[in-house]
C-alpha cells in the first residue's frame, strides 16, 4: 500500500505525540510525514514547514492533515484543510460551539472527505463490549474523574483556562478539554452520537483556581431515550486517579476505565484492544474503511459543550474549602465526592458541595495489596503514558508497614521507570523497557519500536491478584503472553513479603529472543526482567548480598538474595525460581532486578518462568538480619 502523505499542524504541544505516531506508521510503511505547520516550527526538520496549512497541503500533495492546535482554531483550520483536499484528523474537542461544528460538517459534506475526531478512547473495543459484560440494559451512567493540575497548567498558553479569548470562544474547561474523553465515552456507550440525542442538561460549574473556566464541575445529561448520564470531575485532587464510567443496569453495575480500555465486573477486570485513529484514517483513505470517530459521532458531545459555553461563568469555591500547596490548589476529599456522585448519579450540590468536602470516605476503585487490613501496595496501569514509556502494569506506591514509600515512578533521571514490575529492553526487537534503544556501534537512539503490556484479565486470588497480559508490539501484533501472580503476606512485626512470579510465552510461533543493552555492546547494562525502582532521595543507601557489599561488588553477581537498604527501610530480594545475575544501581539511582539476558541474548524456546520474593521492612537491616529474613521466608532461594 502506498504510504499516505500527512502534514501535522501544531507540533509544540500535544502534537509532538502525533508526530511520533506518524513516524511509527512511517516505519511500518503506512504513512509519510510530508510537512509540519506551526507558527514556530521546531528546528532540524527534514520536511517543508510553515504557518499556512492549506498552502502546505497543496505544496506537499498531502492527503491527510492532523490538526492539534488550540481549540478555537479547530473549526477554521479543519474547514481550510478539507477545502485544500486533505482528509482530517482533528484533535478534540472538534469545535467550541454547535455553529462551528456545523461549519465543519458542511465542509465534510461539500468535499466528500473524511474528518476523524481525536477522541482516542472511542477507538476502544471496550465500548461495544460494555453492554455485553454488564449483561443487561444500561439505565444510567455515572462518570468520576479526579486529577491534579499545577497552577502553571492554567498559564501554559494564552487560551489555557479561558472561556473566550479576544472575543473568540475557547472553552478550555475541565469538562470540555482534559475530561472531554470521559464525557465522549459516556455518550458513546449510551449511543448518544447526535446533537438531537441529548434532551436536557443540568450544569454546576465551579473553579478553585483564578481562571475563567471550570476546574471542578458536574453535569447531568438526560438523553432522548431516557438514559441519564451524571458526570463529576475535578482538576483539584491531591493525586492522579484513573477516571471511569460507573455503568448502572437494573440489578448489576460495572466500571469502564476508559483510559485503560478495561471493564471491571464482579471483581474481575477485562482488558480490550484499542484501534489507533490515525491508522484508521489511513485505512479509510486507502481501503474505504469506515471511520471510527467521524465528526457526526461527536454531535452529542458538542451539544453539551455548547451548553457550557452558554452557561453563566463558574462559581468560585470559597477559600476556606481550598488547601493551597506550593504548586497547586487542592479540594480535600473531592475524589470521594466524585465516586459517590457516579454511584448515585448525582450532582455536586446534591451531595452538599462544598461543605461535604473531606467528609466523604468513598474510596476510589483501585487494585491494592493488603497485609491484614493494611494497604501496602497499589497495582496500577496508568492511562496517561505515551508509547515511548512502554506502558505496563506496575506496583506503586509500595509502602512499609510503617507507611514509608519504597518505590518511585517517572523520576526525572529515567522517566520510563515505574515502581516495581516487569520490563525488558528488547523482545524480538521491540522495546518493552521504555526510553531509548541501544544500537550496536551507535549508542542509545530513540526509535519507533516501543511495545506495551495490555491486560487481558485481572482477577483476585488469595492475598493478591493473577494478571494475564499481552505483550503488544508497535504494529499491534502480540509477540508474547504473560501470566503473572503477585501476592502479599506477613513477614514478622515490622515487615511483609511480596511474592511475584511470571511466565512469558511467545505468540509468534518462533522462540522468544530477549536482549539487554549489554548484549549489544553497552558493558554492564544487563537490565531486563523484574525491576524495582526505589526512591532516589533515601538517606544512607547501600547494597549487599550474603557474600559481598557495595554496588561494584554485587552488580553482576549470581547469588540467591540481595538487599538494598536505607536509613528508613530495607528491601531484600530473593530469587525463588531461576537464578540470574543481579543488575544493581545505587550511585546513579537506586534500582535492583535479576537480569534475564546479562550479556548474551536469551532464547526462550518454550517460554520462561521466574519468581522472587521481596521482603519490605521498616528500618535498616544488617547483613545478618537480611539472611535471617531469607531463611524464614524462603527455605529454597534460587530454586535450590
Amino acid at each position: 500500500m502506498r504510504p499516505v502523505r500527512i502534514v501535522v499542524a501544531g507540533v509544540n504541544g500535544y502534537g509532538r505525540n502525533h508526530l511520533a505516531n506518524v513516524r511509527r506508521l512511517a516505519a511500518a510503511g503506512r504513512a509519510e510525514l510530508a510537512g509540519v505547520c506551526d507558527l514556530a516550527p521546531p528546528s532540524g526538520l527534514d520536511v517543508p514547514s510553515g504557518p499556512d496549512l492549506p498552502a502546505l497541503i497543496r505544496e506537499t500533495g498531502a492527503e491527510a492533515a492532523v490538526i492539534a492546535t488550540p481549540i478555537h482554531t479547530h473549526a477554521p483550520l479543519a474547514v481550510a484543510a478539507l477545502r485544500a483536499g486533505a482528509h482530517v484528523l482533528l484533535e478534540k474537542p472538534p469545535a467550541p460551539s454547535v455553529a462551528e461544528f456545523d461549519a465543519i460538517a458542511a465542509a465534510v459534506a461539500g468535499t466528500g472527505l473524511g474528518c476523524q475526531v481525536g477522541f482516542q478512547s472511542l477507538g476502544s473495543h471496550a465500548i461495544p463490549a460494555a453492554r455485553d459484560l454488564l449483561g443487561e440494559p444500561i439505565r444510567a451512567i455515572g462518570v468520576a474523574g479526579a486529577w491534579s493540575r499545577p497552577v502553571t497548567y492554567f498559564t501554559r498558553s494564552p487560551w489555557a483556562g479561558r472561556r473566550r479569548l479576544d472575543g473568540v470562544d475557547v472553552m478550555d474547561g475541565a469538562l470540555t478539554n482534559p475530561f472531554a474523553h470521559a464525557v465522549a465515552t459516556a455518550l458513546a456507550v449510551a449511543g448518544a452520537h447526535t446533537v438531537e440525542s441529548v434532551g436536557g442538561i443540568e450544569l454546576e460549574l465551579y473553579r478553585a483556581n483564578a481562571i475563567e473556566s471550570d476546574d471542578t464541575s458536574s453535569a447531568r445529561v438526560r438523553l432522548a431515550d431516557g438514559t441519564v448520564i451524571a458526570i463529576t470531575v475535578s482538576l483539584c485532587s491531591d493525586r492522579r486517579t484513573e477516571p471511569y464510567l460507573h455503568l448502572h443496569g437494573e440489578t448489576r453495575s460495572a466500571r469502564l476505565f476508559y483510559t485503560l480500555d478495561e471493564i471491571e465486573a464482579g471483581g474481575v477486570r477485562t482488558g480490550f484492544a484499542r484501534a489507533d485513529l490515525l491508522g484508521n484514517l489511513i485505512a479509510h483513505i486507502r481501503d474505504g474503511a469506515p471511520l471510527l470517530v467521524p465528526l457526526a459521532r461527536t454531535g452529542g458531545f458538542t451539544r453539551l459543550l455548547d451548553a457550557i459555553r452558554l452557561a453563566p461563568p463558574p462559581r468560585p469555591v470559597e477559600r476556606r474549602f481550598v488547601r493551597p500547596e506550593p504548586s497547586r490548589l487542592v479540594l480535600p476529599g473531592i475524589e470521594g465526592l466524585a465516586v459517590r456522585a457516579a454511584r448515585d448519579v448525582a450532582t455536586l450540590s446534591e451531595l452538599g458541595f462544598p461543605d461535604a468536602l473531606g467528609t466523604v470516605a468513598d474510596p476510589w476503585p483501585e487494585t491494592a495489596l493488603r497485609v491484614g487490613a493494611r494497604e501496602v501496595a497499589s497495582y496500577i496501569q496508568r492511562g496517561d503514558l505515551q508509547a515511548t514509556d512502554a506502558p505496563r502494569p506496575h506496583l506503586h506506591p509500595v509502602r512499609t508497614l510503617g507507611g514509608t514509600v519504597v518505590t518511585e515512578t517517572r523520576p526525572a533521571d529515567h522517566v520510563h521507570h515505574f515502581g516495581a514490575g516487569v520490563a525488558i529492553a528488547d523482545v524480538d526487537g521491540v522495546n518493552f523497557w521504555g526510553g531509548s534503544t541501544y544500537v550496536r556501534g551507535e549508542g542509545p537512539r530513540m526509535l519507533p519500536n516501543h511495545g506495551r503490556q495490555r491486560r487481558r484479565v485481572l482477577r483476585p486470588v488469595p492475598g493478591g491478584y493473577a494478571d494475564s497480559l499481552d505483550w503488544v508490539g508497535p504494529d499491534g501484533a502480540v509477540l508474547a503472553t504473560e501470566d503473572r501472580t503477585l501476592t502479599a503476606r506477613p513477614a514478622g512485626d515490622a515487615a511483609w513479603a511480596l511474592d511475584f512470579a511470571f511466565t512469558l510465552t511467545g505468540s509468534t510461533g518462533r522462540p522468544l529472543v530477549l536482549q539487554s543493552s549489554a548484549c549489544k555492546g553497552r558493558a554492564g547494562a544487563g537490565y531486563g526482567g523484574f525491576f524495582w525502582r526505589a526512591p532516589k532521595d533515601s538517606a544512607g543507601l547501600a547494597v549487599f548480598t550474603g557474600e559481598a557489599s557495595g554496588e561494584d561488588a554485587v552488580h553482576g553477581s549470581v547469588t540467591p538474595w540481595l538487599a538494598l537498604v536505607s536509613d528508613a527501610w530495607s528491601l531484600v530480594f530473593v530469587q525463588t525460581e531461576g537464578l540470574d545475575p543481579w543488575f544493581v544501581r545505587v550511585a546513579e539511582y537506586p534500582g535492583v532486578g535479576p537480569a534475564l539476558a546479562w550479556d548474551k541474548p536469551l532464547t526462550a524456546e518454550d517460554g520462561l518462568t521466574r519468581a522472587l520474593t521481596v521482603v519490605v521492612a521498616d528500618g535498616r537491616f544488617t547483613q545478618g538480619q537480611a539472611a535471617d529474613a531469607v531463611s524464614a521466608l524462603c527455605p529454597s532461594p534460587g530454586g535450590l
